[in-house]
C-alpha cells in the first residue's frame, strides 16, 4: 500500500465517519430503491451551480438593480481621477498610504511639495475605490439571494418531521433518504459559497478580504463534510437559521445607500432582533441540543459527530461574538442625532472616499487643476453588512 492509498484509507475510514450500524457500502443507491443516499460525487454539481448563479448575478444587476438604484436616486459617478505621474503611479503600486517621510522623498523626486503629494495619493486612493452604485448592486444581489434561498428553505422543510422534532434529525442515522429538495438546497448554497470565493477578487475590495477568504473556503469545507456524512437534517437547520436574519441586514444597506434613514434605522432593529431570537437563542436551545445531546441519546458516539459538533460549538462562539458588534452599533445610533447614526451604519470592509481639498494646482502635475469635492467622507465605522457584522457573516456550518 504506497503512501496515497494509506492517507485514502484513513480519510474514508469508516470508523471515524459512521456508527457501527453503517457502512459506505450500506449507503450506495439502488437502481429502483426510490431511495436516494448523498453522494460524494454529487458536490460536481455544486460547480455548475456556482458558474450559473455568477452569470445570473451579473444579469441581475445590470438589469434590476441598476435601474432601480438610479430611480433611489444611488449616484453612479466616481471620483476625479488623479493627474497622471508616473513616478508616483509605481510608487503607489507599492504603498498607497505613504508615511510624511516617503512623502518627502517623492516630493523631492518630483520636485513637488509635500501637500501636493500628499493629495495626490489621496485622489489616487479615492479613484480605485467602488462607486456608490457598485456597492448597492452588489448589496441587491445577496438581498435577493438570502431571501429567496430562505424562503426556499421554508418550503422544503415546513412538511419536515424533523423541522419540529429535533429527534426526528437522528432517527435511522445514516441511512436518512435525500428529498429532491433538500438535494438542492443544499447544493445551491455550497455553489453560492463556491462563487462567493471566485468573486470576492473581483468584487469591492474589503478590509478583510483574506480573512473572509478563508471563511469562504470554511463554509465550502464544512458543507461538503456534512454532506458526505449524511448531516443534512441538522445541516439544513442551521442553513435556515441563518438565512433568515441575512437579508434584514442586505436590505438595511440597501435602505442605507439610498440614504432612507429612518427605514434604514428600522431595518437594522430587526435584524438585530432575529439575530439575537434565531443565532442566540433558537441555534444553541435547538440545533446544538439536537447535535450534542439527542445524538448521543439516539445514535452514540463516532469521531466525524464530535467534529462536526466541535465547529458548530465554534459558530456560537463567533455569533456571540458578532452580536456585540450589532450591539455598538445599536449603541452608537442610540446616542447620537437620527443623521449622524445612521451614518455609522457604514461599510467597515471597504475604505471610504477620502476628502481632498479644493486648491489648485501648479504646473507640476501636467497643468492639471486638481479640485476635489470637499465632501465628509464617512468614518469607518461597524457595517451592518452581512459580512462585517458577520455575511457572510458567519461560517454556515451545516
Amino acid at each position: 500500500m504506497n503512501l496515497w492509498e494509506r492517507i485514502g484509507s484513513v480519510i474514508w475510514s469508516e470508523w471515524f465517519w459512521f456508527p457501527d450500524n453503517a457502512t459506505w457500502k450500506s449507503l450506495e443507491n439502488k437502481p429502483g430503491s426510490g431511495v436516494y443516499y448523498p453522494q460524494t460525487s454529487d458536490l460536481l454539481y455544486s460547480f455548475g451551480i456556482a458558474i450559473s448563479l455568477y452569470i445570473i448575478r451579473l444579469l441581475y444587476e445590470k438589469v434590476v438593480v441598476a435601474p432601480f438604484g438610479v430611480y433611489c436616486g444611488i449616484k453612479t459617478d466616481r471620483p476625479r481621477r488623479a493627474p497622471q505621474n508616473d513616478v508616483l503611479e509605481r510608487e503607489y503600486k507599492h504603498k498607497r498610504q505613504p508615511d510624511f517621510s516617503q512623502l518627502q522623498i517623492y516630493a523631492k523626486r518630483t520636485d513637488m511639495e509635500v501637500r501636493q503629494v500628499e493629495r495626490w495619493f489621496r485622489l489616487r486612493r479615492n479613484q480605485d475605490r467602488p462607486s456608490p452604485m457598485k456597492k448597492f448592486t452588489e448589496t441587491g444581489w445577496r438581498f435577493t439571494y438570502y431571501f429567496g434561498i430562505w424562503i426556499y428553505g421554508l418550503l422544503v422543510l415546513y412538511d419536515k418531521e424533523y423541522l419540529w422534532d429535533n429527534r426526528k434529525c437522528w432517527e435511522n442515522f445514516p441511512h436518512q433518504d435525500v428529498t429532491p429538495g433538500i438535494f438542492w438546497y443544499y447544493i445551491i448554497e455550497l455553489g453560492f459559497y463556491l462563487s462567493l470565493m471566485f468573486s470576492q477578487f473581483l468584487d469591492v475590495k474589503r478590509k478583510d478580504f483574506f480573512e473572509m477568504f478563508l471563511h469562504h473556503i470554511a463554509t465550502v469545507l464544512l458543507l461538503s463534510f456534512s454532506y458526505m456524512g449524511n448531516y443534512l437534517r441538522v445541516g439544513t437547520l442551521v442553513l435556515l437559521i441563518h438565512d433568515c436574519a441575512d437579508f434584514w441586514v442586505e436590505a438595511a444597506k440597501l435602505a442605507k445607500y439610498a440614504k432612507a434613514h429612518r427605514l434604514c434605522d428600522i431595518l437594522f432593529a430587526v435584524f438585530a432582533i432575529v439575530w439575537f431570537i434565531t443565532r442566540l437563542l433558537l441555534y444553541p436551545l435547538k440545533i446544538l441540543k439536537a447535535s450534542w445531546i439527542l445524538s448521543v441519546e439516539i445514535v452514540g458516539f463516532f469521531p466525524s459527530l464530535y467534529f462536526f459538533n466541535g465547529w458548530l460549538c465554534i459558530l456560537l462562539v463567533l455569533h456571540f461574538y458578532w452580536f456585540s458588534l450589532i450591539c455598538r452599533v445599536a449603541y452608537d445610533a442610540l446616542t447620537k442625532s437620527s443623521e449622524v447614526s445612521t451614518k455609522d451604519v457604514d461599510d467597515v470592509r471597504s475604505e471610504s472616499e477620502e476628502p481632498v481639498s479644493d486648491e489648485t494646482e501648479n504646473s507640476h502635475m501636467n497643468g492639471n487643476c486638481i479640485k476635489a469635492q470637499n465632501d465628509n467622507a464617512m468614518g469607518n465605522h461597524v457595517d451592518v453588512g452581512n459580512n462585517s457584522v458577520s455575511n457572510h457573516n458567519h461560517t454556515k456550518a451545516g
